[in-house]
């Protein structure tokens, strides 16, 4: 490329003669600055705060470019913590928001760069406040004028960050949009002092007087009615006006005026409104005029206005800011600043979430992170993704898939999960594989402790002739209960885990805390039937001569707690299989009832009935030994359920 001209000679072709207008001529009467028509304009400050605001609300974030497909947020860098605070006084946001003020009013705004207790910092000088010198450069301004009522400096333009828009006139100079707005601004000023005459003055009256034909009305008669009438209806001033007339001579007064609402002064300040947004870009709706607005093109004129009216004046600041300031700062060559639209852009988190989630195919957040987002604690153990299996290698969309809701039967689930999941990565567990016998133990030796400590208890006081205090059913099953509680955490906790690791996730990845509440109310309704079985077998050797209380109780250890320990670990232990399907499989899952030995005929009838992880089987039971199913379905079974993944 051959540049044929010098700088020299282009600075020679031209000296600036122009001078940047700092008031608007509103009528010919009234000359306004720019200050007092955004102070005394409801339009013009509408939409300046308007811009202001939504642009200083954006938070400026520092980037330091790593290579074409990488970046990283810079924090600490002295040009970002400027950004923040750019002075002791003053935030990032109120500069911001000068700074768009500034360009909407005069269309260019100027920044000192100072140093203030040590450190850098930025000033905004007022633009009525400073003018560009007076320098042969018509290209690009050298220097800045600084006047105030205690004299004049100069600054030199490397020591400032200036702003402008576009003046055809003058490329250093940027050019009001108010000066577009003249003639509305105008016809809304008349508009204003009429409608402030017409509230002064109360009942003003205008129009023209008739006389009756045919009546004499003298030359003095005429001058002595138009003097008097003058005089006190007509006035001389805005303040005088107004008053009621009194006719004489069968004199008739004909109104002539127009009322507000004969010159549409509400459509007048809706328009000068309208042409006021217009002139910034905005959309009407955003300002308040809803004439034609719905949900839906709010909705998308929300967005529009993110990206076509605020778009290229980030664009520019962003630019100015790189030129001016950034370069001033040292290690800053791949260092750039971008204002994050995603803030207004992005939707909300439900909106946020669902589509990130379809996305990736598995969840983004973890449990410390969406804290973080509540402003709680972090936790320990917190800061891993929670995963599901079917998200890792089910090649769903998202985590929140399952089955469809219309595969009931156990056979449709089947084919569903055998289309979606290759065989090699289908898994199951089977309660009955589980190596329950030491919880069967330790449930057996539980229950052989509470006989026996029941027996002594209800053996001496039938023996005292207490008849009315020898059973405390509150005591038996408080007592039944938190031991059975104690074993059920135990047992549900640790086989859930070793479950856990068989489908191939780590034992931490089963939620014990999710269980306690359920293992309570299956513990209370465990005791509560152990104690009313006791109780009916108590009383039926009370009735019968020839039998001895006792032998019920040596019945119960000889006999009931292996039955009932076997029973109850056997629930606890097809709870548990379900459950880790429930947590970690999702709903992709089933599970399949599986007949013990000896088993009652209704039990029998379900051997391999099949349904989703989380239905219940034909009988209501959630799992074998659910307490859901009833005592009677509960009692001494032993089934055991397989959940199969796939």
């Amino acid at each position: 490329m051959v540049f044929a001209v010098s700088e020299g000679k282009l600075l020679a072709v031209q000296k600036p003669t122009y001078q940047a207008p700092t008031a608007l001529r509103i009528n010919d009467d009234l000359s306004e600055d720019y200050a007092t028509l955004y102070r005394k304009q409801a339009s013009v400050r509408t939409v300046v705060d308007f811009l202001a605001r939504n642009i200083a609300q954006l938070s400026l974030q520092t980037f330091r470019r790593v290579d074409d497909n990488d970046r990283e947020r810079v924090r600490h860098h002295p040009y970002a913590q400027l950004m923040r605070q750019p002075n002791p006084y003053t935030t990032g946001f109120r500069m911001m928001f000068s700074l768009i003020a500034d360009r909407g009013i005069y269309d260019r705004a100027l920044w000192v760069k100072a140093q203030q207790n040590g450190q850098d910092a930025l000033v905004r000088i007022p633009p009525r406040l400073w003018t560009i010198a007076d320098d042969d450069n018509w290209l690009a301004p050298n220097r800045f004028v600084i006047k105030g009522n205690r004299g004049t400096t100069t600054i030199d333009a490397a020591r400032c960050v200036y702003f402008r828009g576009y003046n055809p006139e003058d490329e250093r100079y940027g050019l009001s949009p108010i000066e577009s707005l003249r003639r509305i601004l105008s016809e809304e000023y008349a508009a204003g002092q009429m409608r402030e005459q017409i509230l002064r003055n109360g009942a003003r009256i205008s129009g023209y007087i008739t006389r009756p034909p045919g009546s004499d009305w003298t030359d003095a008669a005429r001058v002595r009615f138009s003097q008097g009438w003058r005089s006190q209806y007509a006035g001389h001033s805005a303040t005088e006006a107004g008053g009621t007339p009194v006719l004489e001579d069968g004199m008739q007064f004909v109104p002539a005026s127009q009322t507000a609402t004969d010159l549409q002064y509400i459509e007048a300040r809706k328009l000068s409104r309208e042409e006021a947004a217009a002139a910034y870009f905005i959309p009407p709706p955003m300002v308040g005029i809803l004439d034609h607005a719905t949900f839906g093109n709010i909705e998308e004129q929300h967005k529009m206005l993110y990206q076509d009216t605020l778009g290229p004046t980030l664009q520019e600041v962003q630019q100015e800011l790189k030129l001016q300031l950034l370069a001033d700062f040292p290690d800053s060559d791949a260092l750039y600043s971008e204002f994050n639209m995603l803030e207004k852009l992005r939707g909300s988190f439900e909106e946020q979430a669902s589509q990130l989630q379809t996305s990736v195919g598995a969840p983004f957040l973890t449990r410390n992170e969406a804290r973080a987002r509540l402003n709680l604690p972090r936790i320990d153990g917190a800061d891993d993704l929670v995963v599901p299996l079917n998200v890792i290698t089910g090649g769903q969309a998202s985590p929140t898939d399952s089955a469809p809701k219309s595969l009931t039967s156990a056979g449709d689930v089947r084919k569903w999960l055998q289309k979606a999941l290759p065989a090699a990565q289908r898994r199951s567990v089977k309660s009955a594989d589980m190596d329950t016998d030491q919880y069967a133990k330790l449930a057996q030796e539980l229950l052989d402790r509470f006989f026996t400590r029941q027996r002594t208890v209800v053996l001496s006081a039938l023996g005292a002739k207490a008849q009315a205090d020898w059973w405390d059913a509150e005591r038996w099953d408080k007592e039944l209960s938190d031991d059975l509680y104690k074993l059920a955490v135990k047992t549900a906790t640790e086989l859930g885990r070793a479950q856990a690791e068989a489908l191939g996730f780590s034992a931490g990845d089963y939620d014990e805390d999710r269980t306690l509440h359920f293992l309570r109310a299956v513990a209370d309704s465990r005791a509560k039937a152990v104690n009313a079985a006791t109780l009916q077998q108590v009383n039926d050797a009370l009735d019968d001569d020839e039998a001895d209380v006792g032998d019920v109780f040596t019945r119960a250890t000889a006999q009931r707690s292996e039955a009932g320990a076997g029973a109850y670990v056997a629930a606890l232990a097809g709870f548990a299989v379900v459950e880790v399907g429930k947590q970690l499989l999702g709903g992709t899952a089933t599970k399949t009832w599986n007949t013990g030995p000896n088993p009652r005929a209704s039990h029998a009838a379900m051997d391999g009935e099949t349904v989703a992880i989380h239905e219940s089987f034909s009988n209501g039971m959630t799992w074998p030994g659910d307490s859901a199913g009833g005592a009677d379905e509960v009692a001494g079974c032993n089934c055991g359920v397989t959940v199969e993944y796939g």
